[in-house]
């Protein structure tokens, strides 16, 4: 099982805007003092000459438009519905946000067949909604495809027995820990683990600072370093410019390209650069807007396709 993919599928915004239900514990989200039609038309500016850069590096990018009678301020982000494996498995995550829930369409899955790929069997987790038990897909999950493990940081978005089930339904070790960062003095849990840590194939961008427990850190680091991944490490401050949130991709030739927000590049020190650039090249585009008001990034705004092609 390969890490990396050259599809990913992107949700084209109509409706983008700060949304208040996940504002409740999404905690990178801030106000712009705009109106939501500038807001939205930002936010597409921003996403297609996103999908610009990745396509000019022949990364396959499958975009789909939202639906403006669904009202999904969120639907830029479809990592946290959905993800797509690589024996045709399709797995469908319980949201923690009702507004958010509307984004899970069957149009997408059509779509991707009309792309020729297959998908054999959907895994439905969303009944857990009912009970109020959330797991955002590979938000609230990093896999490791390769080593079959998953990393899982607990919170009110990433329920624990939740994670278990789906490592049990597709064969990965659980790694679980609680990160947290700091909010008004306090510690409180990061609402998705894909904002603190990034896995790639020989390394993981990571940011140790929010595993404030020793013990799950301690194990953390030994299963990264078990699988042969450089830890890069990142601090708090570099994790709220989202460099924790990006994805390693494959491009032409299968190049290999780390991809990421310009706030994120920019937010790395020299060091961290060369470290990352060791292993393959960097791909950043300014999304700011969606940064701000949707308090997600270049991660949560791909996902990843492992499908079989027909």
């Amino acid at each position: 099982m390969q890490q990396t993919t050259n599809t990913i599928l992107m949700i084209r915004p109509v409706n983008f805007r700060m949304n208040e239900q996940t504002a409740v514990n999404n905690y990178f989200q801030e106000e712009l003092d705009l109106k939501n039609a500038e807001i939205n038309a930002k936010a597409q500016i921003e996403f297609d000459a996103f999908v610009e850069k990745l396509r000019s590096v022949g990364i396959n990018v499958v975009v789909e438009d939202d639906d403006k009678l669904n009202d999904t301020p969120d639907s830029i982000f479809p990592n946290n519905w959905v993800s797509f494996h690589g024996n045709g498995d399709v797995a469908k995550y319980p949201m923690f946000a009702e507004n958010r829930r509307r984004e899970r369409r069957d149009e997408v899955f059509i779509r991707l067949e009309e792309e020729g790929f297959i998908i054999e069997n959907i895994v439905d987790y969303t009944s857990a909604e009912h009970e109020g038990f959330f797991l955002e897909g590979t938000g609230s999950m990093a896999l490791d495809r390769e080593n079959r493990i998953a990393y899982c940081a607990l919170s009110a978005r990433a329920d624990e027995e939740l994670f278990i089930e789906f490592c049990e339904d597709f064969e990965y070790t659980p790694v679980i820990f609680i990160a947290n960062q700091t909010v008004e003095g306090k510690r409180l849990p990061i609402y998705h683990t894909n904002v603190m840590m990034c896995l790639a194939e020989t390394f993981a961008v990571i940011c140790l600072d929010t595993i404030d427990d020793k013990k799950e850190r301690k194990n953390v680091v030994k299963h990264l370093k078990q699988d042969g991944k450089e830890i890069i490490s990142i601090t708090e401050a570099q994790m709220h410019q989202f460099a924790g949130n990006m994805l390693q991709l494959r491009g032409e030739n299968d190049q290999r390209y780390l991809v990421m927000s310009e706030a994120a590049h920019q937010s790395l020190t020299k060091t961290q650069v060369a470290s990352i650039e060791k292993h393959c090249p960097i791909i950043s585009s300014s999304l700011e807007t969606i940064e701000t008001c949707g308090g997600g990034s270049a991660r949560c705004m791909m996902a990843e396709v492992f499908l079989p092609k027909a």
